[in-house]
C-alpha cells in the first residue's frame, strides 16, 4: 500500500477507529487554547490522571460488557459499596490498609458473580439485572455505612490514588525516573507494533506503508514523552497511573490475544453463530460480569483512596461516564465492535472536556449538556457508519 492510499484509508474506511484519536487531539488543542495553556500545565496534567483514573478503570470492564452485547448500570453503586466495605474494614475495624483493598476486590468479585449468575444462567437481560443491582447495592452501601460517611484512611491507603514515585533516579527540577519509565514504555510499544507488522507481512496480509507506520510511531512517542515530561516537572510518576497502565496492557492482551477475548467478540458479533461454533456462551457471559465486578472493586478502592473516605452517595453517575467513554471510543451499540484503546481515549475525551470546562468556570449544568451532546453525536456517528457500510455492500 502507498502512503497516500494509507492516509485515504485512515480517513474513510477506518474512520470509526481513527476518528476518535483525531477528535481527541482536536479537543486537547481547543481546550488548551480556551484555557490559555492551563490545561497542559504540569500540575493540571497530574491532577487529570488522579481525578479520572477510576472512570478509565471502569471503562476497561465496560468495553468488554458492551462488546458482548450487554450493559452494566450498577458499577457506580458497586464502586460505592466496595469503598464502603474497605472503609469499614480499615477505619471502623482498625485492620491494615491492604486488608481494605482485598475486601473491596472480594466484594467486587461477589457482585460480579451475582450479576453473572442472573444474566448467564437464568437468562435475565443484563439491563434489568444491573438496574436492580444499581438499587440493591446502593441500599447496601447505606446499610454498611449506617447512613454516615467514614474517614480518614491511613496514609498508606491514601497513597494508592494520591501517591507519587519521585526522586528514585534524581533529577534537577524534574523526575528522571518518570522519563525513564516513559521511554521504556514507548520502546515496548514500538517493538510490539513492529512485531505485529512483521507477522502480518509473513502471512502476506496487507499492512500500511512503512513511512506511515514510522510516522505513527514517532507521533505516539512524541505525545507520550511530552506527557511524561509534564508529569516529571510536577510531582513525578503517579502510583495510580502505574496501576492503570498494568490494567490497560493486561486487558489489551486479553481482548486481542486470548480465546476468551475472541469469544467475547464472537458473542457480540453474532450470538447464533457463536453458539453453533461451540462457544460456551453462558460461561463467557458469567466471567464477563465477574470481571466487571472485579474492576468496579478496583475503582472503588481507588476512588475511596482519592477521596480519603467512603460516602453513601459515592459513585453517583459513574456508570454513565464509563458507558459514554466506550461509545465515544468507537464501541457499537449492538455489540461486536470496540477496543480497549478506543475506550481509554473516549474516557480521556470526557476527562479533558470536564477538566477544561472546570478551568473555564463553566457550571455543572452546562457541562452535563455538553457531555450528553457528545455522547449522542458519537452514537449517531456509529449508526451512520453502519448505514454507509450497508450501502457499500
Amino acid at each position: 500500500m502507498s502512503a497516500l492510499a494509507d492516509v485515504r484509508d485512515l480517513f474513510t474506511r477506518n474512520l470509526r477507529t481513527s476518528g476518535i484519536y483525531i477528535a481527541f487531539v482536536a479537543i486537547v488543542v481547543l481546550f488548551a487554547f480556551l484555557t490559555h495553556g492551563m490545561l497542559l500545565e504540569p500540575g493540571n496534567i497530574s491532577n487529570l490522571v488522579l481525578q479520572y483514573s477510576y472512570v478509565l478503570i471502569l471503562a476497561l470492564g465496560m468495553i468488554i460488557v458492551i462488546v458482548a452485547g450487554h450493559i452494566d448500570l450498577s458499577v457506580g453503586s458497586v464502586v460505592a459499596l466496595t469503598g464502603a466495605v474497605s472503609a469499614t474494614v480499615v477505619i471502623r475495624e482498625g485492620a491494615p490498609w491492604w486488608a481494605g483493598l482485598l475486601a473491596a476486590l472480594a466484594v467486587g468479585l461477589l457482585v460480579g458473580a451475582w450479576h453473572g449468575f442472573w444474566v448467564a444462567y437464568v437468562g435475565i437481560p443484563a439491563f434489568i439485572v444491573t438496574l436492580a443491582g444499581m438499587l440493591l447495592f446502593r441500599g447496601l452501601t447505606w446499610r454498611v455505612l449506617d447512613n454516615i460517611s467514614l474517614s480518614p484512611f491511613p496514609p498508606a491507603y491514601q497513597k494508592v490514588a494520591n501517591g507519587f514515585i519521585n526522586g528514585v533516579l534524581g533529577g534537577n527540577g524534574y523526575d528522571v525516573f518518570t522519563l525513564v519509565i516513559a521511554g521504556i514504555a514507548v520502546a515496548g510499544f514500538a517493538w510490539s507494533q513492529w512485531r505485529t507488522r512483521a507477522a502480518r507481512l509473513a502471512y502476506k496480509q496487507p499492512v500500511e506503508a512503512l513511512s506511515l507506520f514510522i510516522t505513527k510511531l514517532v507521533l505516539v512517542a512524541v505525545v507520550a514523552m511530552a506527557f511524561a515530561w509534564q508529569l516529571a516537572h510536577s510531582r513525578g510518576l503517579p502510583i495510580v497511573l502505574i496501576i492503570l497502565a498494568v490494567l490497560i496492557l493486561t486487558y489489551q492482551v486479553v481482548t486481542t490475544r486470548t480465546v476468551f477475548g475472541r469469544h467475547v467478540y464472537a458473542i457480540g458479533g453474532n450470538l447464533a453463530a457463536a453458539q453453533l461454533s461451540g462457544v460456551k456462551v453462558k460461561k463467557v457471559n458469567f466471567w464477563i460480569f465477574v470481571n466487571m465486578g472485579l474492576l468496579a472493586g478496583v475503582a472503588g478502592a481507588v476512588f475511596s483512596s482519592r477521596s480519603n473516605g467512603a460516602q453513601p452517595g459515592a459513585g453517583n453517575m459513574f456508570e454513565l461516564d464509563a458507558i459514554a467513554a466506550c461509545f465515544i471510543g468507537g464501541a457499537s451499540t449492538t455489540g461486536g465492535v470496540g477496543r480497549v484503546t478506543g475506550a481509554m481515549v473516549g474516557g480521556l475525551v470526557m476527562a479533558v472536556m470536564s477538566n477544561g470546562m472546570s478551568i473555564m468556570g463553566v457550571d455543572q449544568s452546562t457541562q452535563q449538556i455538553v457531555k450528553g451532546l457528545v455522547l449522542l453525536l458519537a452514537v449517531a456517528f456509529d449508526i451512520y457508519n453502519k448505514r454507509r457500510a450497508g450501502a457499500v455492500r
